[in-house]
């Protein structure tokens, strides 16, 4: 059975295997060197189709919206999705971005090495924190897979100060959440925080029913679904937005009060607190 083939009856979208060379899959180790699937090159290839086809509304919005649109993909680490956009999204008709940010060097270079073999010429590598990466002014797609902990903030805090288009972050391991619960004052949802293992589960949660409000209190419309199932990642919570209007003022006053009753303030809000009145996100452009 051919590569193409076997990735098909794999899951993989026809699409997405028309768009993107064997060679490219073999090294992001989504194929073996024989263009094989073994059990961890299967994990990935689930993930990363599923992945994709989640975000293609997003993308088909912004390729026709804008005549070279932007994507950037925040913690990018060995940049799967940056280089699948690259060879997929925007190399038929050649048109558009991906920069990959990326603040270990190694990974950067083991990159910028695959995209330069597999020719790929629409993605650029940014070796820096996501929160001082030197990023155009108008972005259209921001994206943070896995992205642990606070990085996860630090990717919806920048793609809000870009007035990014659409959104899609999956988060993972929020830990500083909990670490606020535990300090926070005796309330009536005190007994839900109570144990260790609950405390991390309501703190994870809470933090990802909290960026959705910021996200929708920012004008976004907000959908969270499943990336893949729980047999493949625990981490498996995908927030996607859509940016709609300018503001809404109801999503801000359901905000306030959960921070208030919770006692957290997580990073996303404490940077949001922080940016300086003469910088507002921007307004330009028609909402997505």
């Amino acid at each position: 059975m051919k590569a193409r083939e076997k990735l098909v009856k794999e899951g993989l979208s026809t699409e997405l295997v028309d768009g993107v060379s064997a060679e490219l899959l073999k090294a992001l180790h989504i194929l073996t060197r024989d263009g094989d699937l073994n059990a961890d090159s299967r994990r990935k290839l689930k993930q990363v189709s599923h992945f994709l086809g989640l975000l293609k509304p997003a993308l088909d919005d912004v390729r026709a919206r804008h005549p070279d649109p932007v994507v950037v993909d925040c913690g990018a680490g060995k940049a799967y999705l940056g280089l699948l956009l690259a060879s997929w999204a925007f190399a038929k008709p050649a048109r558009g971005r991906v920069i990959n940010v990326e603040s270990k060097q190694e990974l950067v270079t083991t990159a910028q090495k695959i995209a330069k073999d597999a020719g790929l010429e629409r993605v650029d590598f940014v070796r820096d924190a996501v929160e001082t990466a030197a990023l155009p002014e108008r972005v259209h797609l921001v994206t943070a897979l896995h992205a642990c902990d606070t990085a996860t903030d630090d990717a919806l805090f920048r793609a809000l100060c870009l007035g990014a288009d659409h959104i899609a972050v999956v988060p993972c391991c929020q830990a500083e959440v909990a670490q606020q619960l535990k300090g926070a004052p005796e309330s009536e949802l005190s007994p839900l925080y109570e144990h260790g293992l609950h405390r991390r589960e309501l703190g994870s949660h809470l933090t990802n029913v909290l960026r959705c409000l910021v996200l929708e209190a920012h004008g976004y419309q907000v959908t969270v679904t499943e990336l893949v199932g729980w047999e493949h990642s625990l981490k498996n919570e995908l927030i996607l937005a859509r940016r709609v209007h300018k503001a809404h003022a109801p999503s801000q006053k359901k905000l306030d009060a959960l921070l208030k009753s919770a006692g957290v303030r997580p990073k996303l809000v404490r940077l949001l607190d922080a940016r300086a009145p003469s910088q507002p996100p921007p307004a330009d452009g028609a909402p997505a």
